[in-house]
């Protein structure tokens, strides 16, 4: 592989990476045929990061160490012309691995029929960072993928143009064949693929002409699992299966922070079936990823294990958190957000501007706890024998369960392998590999035995990494024609650098990049504050993450504000957004910026406007709407693209909300597989709306008080819009930077919806879960 300085200077620059020829052995077994590394060698974390980032501990791409080695994704082309691509990246719905593959075989020019995936194992060294988070995946690596299909498209035509003496230049390569048209001659990708091996690999390759593309941006490539998927053949964590494996639960403190002072198993041991009981040792603050502590049951099947858990007699040590109370805190956070805090952006006079401003206004909005609650609960198999430790798990980061699976098991990297099954959702759960370590617990206790390790819903909710709780505090002074000349905006929430280091107490510049201190708005004089908030839990990345509260609390207030000044709500939201122009996120405190060069990513103020105009488009904006029904609109940057939504709402004389409409539109620059930016769309919407209508986590002493699905609501089938229309706006060429798609989706909806119910009832919302606030 290529490790040089030549390399990572073209990547930092942004020129396209070189690619060279490896072992064949680890993919096809030692037969013969074209192997392909693209060596992506990015900027490591210490060259790009600002100070804050680096004293901060965050990477360039806003993971913890960032970058660390070099990724290298691999393609190979059997002598039978099988392509085989290998997939780096945790697919748990988004598509990654049929995106992958299909971006590889256009420019490959492959027939699809003949290209397959296999699913990388975690190996930072080998393939580079592989945290499947943060609507990275196809953004960081599709351009890199182009490169290895048209560099192996362009080897395969040299070979053949050797193999029948001609000029390559008189060599084509369509659908999986190689022509020479003066001759008629024709050869199969496999015919030449040892020959193309051993050829040097081109530094320089030309890639396709975007009309030419045969999958990419064309929606025509279904999921390449879909049928394993639909016919119950695709492996999930949950149904991996090892010969003699045994099953296993954890009894977890309920507080977090918590210990087991002692414990009575005399009864659990009575039940068949059982084979094991032992104390894991945790309770540590901060916890990081690593498991918190408890009592392991492992039996001969899942069943058992869970009714021995159900006899243990546990004496608890709650520990500093026995006494969190999720009301009580949210009064505290109110009160913090009511002074002044730690500022994090201002420009110009707020407070001179406030005092002469005709009109004032003030509202505070609450969100709480969320569980990311995928439809798979967190599930690994372990096995821990002779020194070696193989896992299997629905996880989003297996470098990460690699290396806490080191720091647990006292085993060096290359004694330890993560495989990495298909995830039944993620939503950032399950970038977290503390079930993981857990597995391996088991499997150690109990002599080598490969152990299942599932957690149940109950767990899952009780002691997961919760989404932060957050209380916004806006106020705005308008001047005569009711525009903002003055916006103060506090975001009181604890932070998810608490699980990593003693608790900071303020969120981290990743959180203030998530709609705050990067907000778009042309207002002269602003202050944005960040006051102290305490963690009492286990804080963690929910989809869209710090853009929920911040998103649901600025386009809300922008409302507010157009009913203040008299102006119709979206026409005044595009006067606040002001003229098109481009915003260098630097110059306005967002150190972070997605983990993206400002330079290649500034803030477009005009892409913005585009999507609200197009979903207002969409949703018919500016029509008479019926009584007890209203339209609502918010528009909101992030992971670096663009997105709004339009709701249409309707509230019965009872105040129960309905949901009637959903228009979303987005621009995520060049839609790499515009089916799946359709699903994720989708997809954001009914997780939005959960959200903002039931989802809600409190606590209660400590304990998390809602156990399952009965308690955390998710958004049920009847309450979903009948009607979701996806509006793709297109920007940008395919050599142009893209945006990430599986989160931006979520941040808009809240607001929309509560933005409709004010256009219908006359109501403002300011807390979510709305659930049955209009019916008091």
């Amino acid at each position: 592989m290529i490790h040089d300085a030549k390399m990572s200077a073209q990547l930092a620059a942004g020129t396209k990476p070189a690619l060279d020829n490896v072992s064949r052995r680890g993919i096809l077994g030692g037969a013969g045929a074209l192997v392909l590394a693209l060596s992506l060698r990015p900027a490591r974390a210490d060259e790009t990061q600002t100070a804050e980032q680096k004293a901060q501990k965050f990477g360039a791409d806003g993971m913890p160490h960032g970058w660390r080695d070099d990724p290298k994704i691999f393609v190979a082309i059997a002598p039978d012309g099988t392509v085989t691509v290998t997939n780096h990246r945790s697919d748990m719905g988004q598509g990654i691995r049929t995106s992958v593959a299909f971006t590889v075989a256009d420019e490959l020019e492959a027939d699809w029929s003949k290209v397959k995936v296999v699913q990388a194992w975690g190996d930072e060294t080998r393939f580079g960072n592989q945290d499947t988070d943060g609507s990275r995946s196809t953004r960081h690596f599709f351009q890199h993928f182009r490169h290895a299909g048209a560099a192996a498209r362009l080897m395969l035509i040299q070979a053949a143009a050797k193999q029948w003496g001609v000029p390559a230049s008189e060599v084509t390569a369509v659908n999986h064949t190689l022509t020479h048209a003066k001759s008629g001659r024709t050869l199969g990708y496999g015919a030449v693929a040892q020959a193309a091996a051993e050829l040097p690999v081109p530094t320089d390759v030309k890639l396709k002409d975007p009309k030419d593309f045969r999958y990419i941006g064309t929606g025509k490539v279904g999921l390449i699992d879909n049928f394993d998927i639909t016919t119950g053949k695709a492996v999930y964590g949950l149904d991996t299966k090892l010969d003699g494996m045994l099953y296993a639960v954890v009894a977890r403190p309920a507080v977090y922070g918590g210990t087991v002072k002692s414990f009575d198993d005399s009864e659990a041991k009575k039940v068949p079936g059982v084979v094991k009981i032992f104390k894991i040792d945790g309770g540590t603050i901060p916890s990081e990823f690593m498991p918190l502590g408890g009592v392991a049951v492992v039996a001969k099947n899942t069943w058992a294990a869970l009714k021995a858990r159900d006899a243990l007699k546990i004496t608890w040590d709650d520990g500093p958190n026995a006494g969190y109370d999720t009301d009580a805190f949210r009064k505290e956070l109110e009160a913090a957000a009511r002074k002044p805090g730690k500022v994090v952006r201002t420009q110009g006079d707020v407070d001179g501007a406030l005092a002469k401003a005709k009109t004032r206004v003030e509202a505070e909005y609450f969100v709480p706890h969320l569980a990311q609650a995928p439809m798979e609960p967190p599930a690994a198999v372990a096995r821990v024998k002779d020194g070696l430790c193989e896992a299997w798990a629905c996880t989003q980061g297996p470098q990460a369960a690699n290396d806490r699976l080191m720091k647990a098991l006292k085993l060096p990297d290359d004694k330890v392998k993560v495989n990495v099954t298909l995830l039944g959702g993620g939503f950032g759960r399950k970038s977290k590999p503390d079930y993981v370590v857990e597995a391996a617990l088991c499997s150690q206790a109990v002599g080598g035995a490969p152990v299942k390790l599932a957690w149940t819903r109950e767990d899952d909710l009780h002691h997961g990494f919760y989404h932060t709780i957050s209380v916004e505090h806006l106020e705005a002074g308008l001047d005569e024609k009711g525009m903002p000349v003055a916006w103060l905006h506090r975001s009181v929430a604890p932070t998810i650098g608490s699980i990593f280091a003693p608790d900071p107490k303020h969120e981290l510049p990743f959180e203030l990049g998530m709609g705050l201190v990067n907000t778009p708005l042309n207002i002269p004089n602003m202050r944005l504050e960040n006051p102290e908030a305490a963690a009492h839990v286990r804080i963690g990345w929910f989809r869209s993450v710090s853009n929920i509260p911040h998103a649901f609390a600025i386009q809300s207030f922008v409302s507010e504000l157009a009913h203040a000044a008299g102006r119709e709500p979206k026409e005044y939201l595009l006067d606040l957004i002001g003229p098109d122009r481009k915003i260098s996120p630097t110059e306005i405190g967002d150190v972070w910026n997605y983990g993206e060069d400002p330079k290649r990513y500034p803030i477009e103020t005009g892409r913005l406007r585009g999507v609200i105009e197009a979903a207002a488009k969409g949703a018919g904006w500016g029509r008479q709407m019926p009584k007890g029904t209203g339209l609502g609109i918010a528009g909101h940057y992030s992971f670096v693209t663009y997105t709004a939504v339009a709701a249409e709402v309707e509230v019965d004389d009872k105040g129960q909300v309905k949901v009637k409409a959903i228009d979303i539109a987005v621009d995520c620059g060049p839609q790499v597989n515009p089916e799946r930016i359709r699903s994720q769309m989708e997809g954001a919407v009914v997780m939005g709306m959960g959200l903002a209508l039931t989802s809600e986590i409190t606590f209660k002493q400590g304990r998390a008080v809602q156990n399952n699905f009965d308690g955390y609501e998710v958004l049920r089938i009847d309450a979903a819009p009948k009607v979701v229309r996806v509006h793709l706006v297109p920007t940008g060429n395919w050599d142009g930077p893209l945006g990430g798609v599986g989160e931006p989706g979520v941040p808009p909806v809240a607001p929309a919806i509560a933005n409709a119910i004010f256009a219908a009832t006359g109501r403002r919302v300011r807390q979510l879960p709305i659930r049955d606030q209009l019916s008091a």
